[in-house]
């Protein structure tokens, strides 16, 4: 990585042991990784004939309703349960949040996150590179599992529509010079690689409830 990279930041501080199951680009490294995501795609049922324009995912999480839509709703808890995304802080000029995607040097990503308390809906509007048109959009509700399973605890749906600028990076010239690959070039992994970041979303979340810690780190909070 170069200067630009993403700085240390105290995401899961609380927690001082590795957590089975969590797979993060400072544990695992991109290629371990791609590996994971090809074992779970299975080339007999291609993506696009099975999800075609859209990525769901979804599962149960044993922990709180409420206070895990308090902790997705805070953009910066994307630096603890995605796979890639670090090192944000807030625009002052555009009121985004800018961070990095670590799957590509110097790529910047920026997300304005948008959530609803009622619904407990949290919607990461996205895009690498330029944050004049957020494109790619990560919609995500938490229900509480007592409703729909009769139990308590928390399911997690999310899902992801191909906006056609995945198909064709609509802005070439924000882009790093050296970068060669685009987000869309990975859409037919979206699926494996949500699922592990849903994942890690269960194992932190579930380590923290059942250890009595808040969803929401101390470092999340000022």
């Amino acid at each position: 990585m170069t200067d630009a990279s993403a700085p240390p930041n105290p995401a899961l501080a609380d927690i001082s042991e590795p957590l089975d199951g969590v797979f993060r680009i400072e544990t695992h490294p991109r290629s371990a990784n791609t590996a994971l995501v090809v074992d779970k795609i299975r080339s007999v049922y291609p993506h696009q004939q099975i999800y075609g324009k859209f990525c769901p995912v979804q599962g149960y999480v044993d922990a709180p309703p409420r206070e895990l839509y308090e902790w997705l709703a805070d953009t910066r808890s994307l630096e603890e349960w995605t796979y890639s995304t670090r090192g944000f802080s807030r625009d002052t000029d555009s009121g985004l949040w800018v961070g990095y995607d670590m799957l590509n040097a110097d790529t910047k990503i920026y997300v304005r996150t948008e959530a609803n308390p009622d619904a407990m809906t949290v919607d990461y509007h996205c895009a690498w590179d330029q944050g004049e048109h957020l494109w790619m959009i990560y919609l995500m509700r938490v229900v509480d599992a007592q409703i729909v399973l009769n139990k308590p605890g928390s399911v997690v749906l999310w899902n992801n529509c191909r906006h056609p600028f995945y198909d064709d990076n609509p802005f070439p010239d924000t882009a790093p010079p050296e970068r060669e690959e685009w987000v869309g070039d990975l859409w037919d992994m979206f699926w494996a690689g949500h699922q592990v970041e849903l994942d890690n979303l269960t194992a932190i979340a579930e380590f923290r409830h059942h250890n009595g810690l808040p969803l929401t780190p101390d470092w999340m909070r000022t």
